[in-house]
């Protein structure tokens, strides 16, 4: 039986494919690789706004000082925004816009004031801060609610002796003891401290400007013009008094206050005060 020694030779033709499906899996991993990346770092749960159920409002701070501090006192009103859910308790933050001072408290969800303190400022100066409140819900902060406030602390230095006719009647002193009587031992400034609120926009400044020779205040201090008045319901500007103690224990009033009637009524209730 013979045998064919010759080989045979057979072509194989290779078959590729087409190159939108050799592209289909690295394009698929591709997509999914990107949906993780945006879940987790774009769209993660960590990342999602809190979901609002209740919304603080009337959100207002009484502000006092006693001793070295401020005394912040916060009102508000709890808003349901989602029937039948309330948030687990209430934030409040009390703080000075200026600095890193801050003071936190949390409060029962029915709850509507808290009283937090904060360091008072120097004579002279004004303390700029805000009241916020905010609702817990699952452990996360909800959307906050604040209201800025101003507290100023006038500085006690004379600005000028106190005038001649606001000496009590029969007591001028005369000739040689003059000077020496009329010395300034000490200066009171009335009242001690007050809260302010701030002028936003300047809504009570464009006021004063477009009434001149109108005062801004219904009752001194406690009420002024619409315009003037602020979101804690205090008068964006106020009033002061100086009163001067004198060397020989009389109590006068500084030439920046005499012919005042707001204060001539400070310097009443004053001068029957036991000044220390």
């Amino acid at each position: 039986m013979a045998r064919n020694s010759g080989s045979q030779i057979v072509d194989v033709e290779v078959v590729r494919r087409p190159l939108w499906r050799r592209l289909l899996a690295p394009l698929l991993l591709l997509a999914i690789l990107g949906g993780a990346v945006w879940y987790f770092f774009i769209y993660s749960p960590a990342q999602r706004a809190p979901e609002v159920v209740a919304q603080a409002t009337d959100v207002r701070s009484q502000v006092s000082r006693q001793g070295d501090s401020l005394e912040v006192e916060v009102g508000w009103r709890l808003k349901t925004a989602v029937a039948g859910m309330v948030p687990e308790s209430v934030r409040v933050e009390v703080g000075m816009s200026d600095n890193e001072q801050v003071a936190v408290s949390t409060q029962p969800v029915d709850s509507r004031l808290d009283t937090l303190r904060l360091s008072s400022p120097q004579p002279g100066q004004t303390a700029s801060g805000y009241s916020c409140v905010s609702g817990v819900h699952r452990g996360r902060i909800m959307q906050e609610t604040c209201t800025p406030w101003q507290f100023v602390l006038p500085s006690a230095e004379p600005a000028q002796p106190p005038r001649r006719d606001s000496l009590p009647q029969g007591r001028e002193p005369k000739g040689r003891a003059t000077s020496e009587a009329e010395k300034i031992l000490r200066i009171v400034v009335q009242p001690a401290g007050l809260q302010v609120d701030p002028d936003t926009g300047g809504r009570c400044a464009a006021w004063q400007r477009n009434n001149p020779s109108r005062s801004v205040w219904i009752e001194v201090n406690e009420k002024a013009v619409a315009d003037c008045m602020g979101p804690n319901g205090k008068p964006t500007v106020a009033q002061f008094c100086a009163f001067a103690i004198l060397a020989d224990g009389r109590r006068v009033k500084a030439s920046n206050s005499a012919d005042n009637p707001y204060c001539d009524r400070l310097f009443k209730d004053w001068s029957t005060e036991r000044v220390s």
